[in-house]
């Protein structure tokens, strides 16, 4: 027990609490675009309970990925032929397929943006509000993906379980202050949802990368390579600076216009 309570333990329970919230931030804004699709009156229940079943998911499959990760590794499907060759686990299967989902989702609520009349009307009452049971399981259905990312990376730095369960924990308890934050903002600059769609268009990209890699795909000999941490990070930067960017640009223009509206109007008088 004494050796719970060391330096090192304690640098990487620091390390893995913040590596945890940051990789949360994907599940975060899943959970706030899905609460979205509820009665208005069952959202912040529904992104609360939302977290803490992501939480009660991560360690659950920590505990179960720390006894069985060579089986998840194994693969149980191998092909070699001149189109297509693989070497699918059940850690690249489950990847591949968050990936799909999410892509699908953000294209989905991208499209469903452009189509929809009256998008600054918000009395309308969207076409198909879903029940909190089912988003919330659809909430734990993606939460195996986005747990898998968070799990696998605590093991990496530690195999202390003590560590991992309250760096999860600490992290998760974070996720649930921001989660109101996240929400209100997005009520106050509905722009910024696209964004988000966009982020979470490019994580399943990511997320396509990265089970790509783990199963060994390859097309016609060309193999496919994940995307690094890092140019994730970057591109996610790039899209934020130049959405502010554009969107002060634009505030400016819309200045500039309203200034010659109104010289115009008192030169008519």
């Amino acid at each position: 027990m004494a050796d719970l309570f060391t330096v090192q333990n304690l640098i990487t329970f620091l390390v893995l609490t913040a590596l945890e919230t940051v990789l949360g931030f994907d599940n975060l804004l899943y959970i706030a675009i899905e609460a979205k699709r509820v009665a208005p009156g069952h959202e912040p229940q529904v992104r609360r309970w939302g977290i803490i079943l992501a939480i009660a998911l991560r360690i659950a499959l920590l505990f179960v990925v720390l006894r069985m990760i060579e089986a998840f590794q194994a693969p149980f499907l191998a092909l070699d032929t001149p189109v297509l060759a693989a070497s699918v686990n059940g850690h690249s299967l489950i990847v591949l397929s968050g990936g799909v989902f999410l892509i699908y989702t953000a294209m989905k609520e991208i499209f469903h943006m452009l189509v929809v009349h009256d998008f600054e009307d918000d009395t309308r009452v969207p076409a198909a509000l879903r029940s909190p049971a089912i988003a919330l399981a659809w909430i734990v259905a993606m939460n195996v993906v986005f747990s898998f990312d968070t799990v696998l990376s605590a093991i990496a730095l530690t195999h202390n379980f003590i560590v991992m369960t309250a760096a999860i924990i600490v992290s998760g308890v974070l996720m649930v202050g921001l989660s109101g934050h996240v929400a209100r903002f997005l009520a106050r600059n509905r722009m910024y949802e696209v964004l988000g769609l966009f982020v979470l268009l490019l994580v399943g990209v990511l997320l396509m990368g990265e089970g790509g890699e783990l199963a060994h795909l390859a097309f016609f000999g060309f193999e496919i390579v994940g995307m690094s941490k890092a140019t994730f990070y970057f591109v996610v930067v790039t899209l934020v600076l130049v959405d502010l960017v554009q969107s002060r640009y634009q505030k400016k223009l819309n200045a500039e216009r309203a200034d010659k509206l109104a010289e115009a109007k008192r030169a008519a008088l």
